[in-house]
């Protein structure tokens, strides 16, 4: 089942970060990630130009993964899963799933069952 995404509290959350990494896998189902800024705009990510690779994956393999680290050790990592289209020599994702991430410290909230992670799930 997919979880609807809240665009108002990722298109906040993408505030606190810069650059990103975008994940797609091959034909063998390795990574294969590379670096990318995306613009979220009207509920789709555009990541731009992208290399014959990675376009070559995310069209056979449309499941992507686009992560933002962390701008200070201990902070949030911002994930979102989607699905990416191709077109001509540019990618774009449409978020499925969005989270905030991160490893409980004793000043932070876990909110996994066995207290390991502090996550926030961008949902509506």
């Amino acid at each position: 089942m997919s979880v609807k995404v809240d665009l108002d509290k990722l298109a906040d959350a993408l505030a606190d970060f810069s650059f990103g990494y975008l994940i797609t896998v091959g034909d063998d189902y390795r990574a294969h990630t590379v670096a990318v800024e995306p613009v979220l705009t009207e509920g789709v990510f555009e990541v731009g130009q992208m290399g014959s690779g990675t376009r070559r994956n995310a069209d056979e393999h449309p499941d992507v993964t686009v992560i933002w680290p962390p701008a200070d050790p201990g902070g949030y990592t911002l994930i979102v899963d989607g699905r990416a289209v191709v077109t001509d020599d540019r990618v774009t994702v449409t978020p499925t799933k969005a989270i905030l991430h991160r490893r409980a410290t004793s000043e932070s909230a876990a909110t996994s069952p066995d207290g390991l992670h502090d996550c926030l799930p961008l949902k509506e």
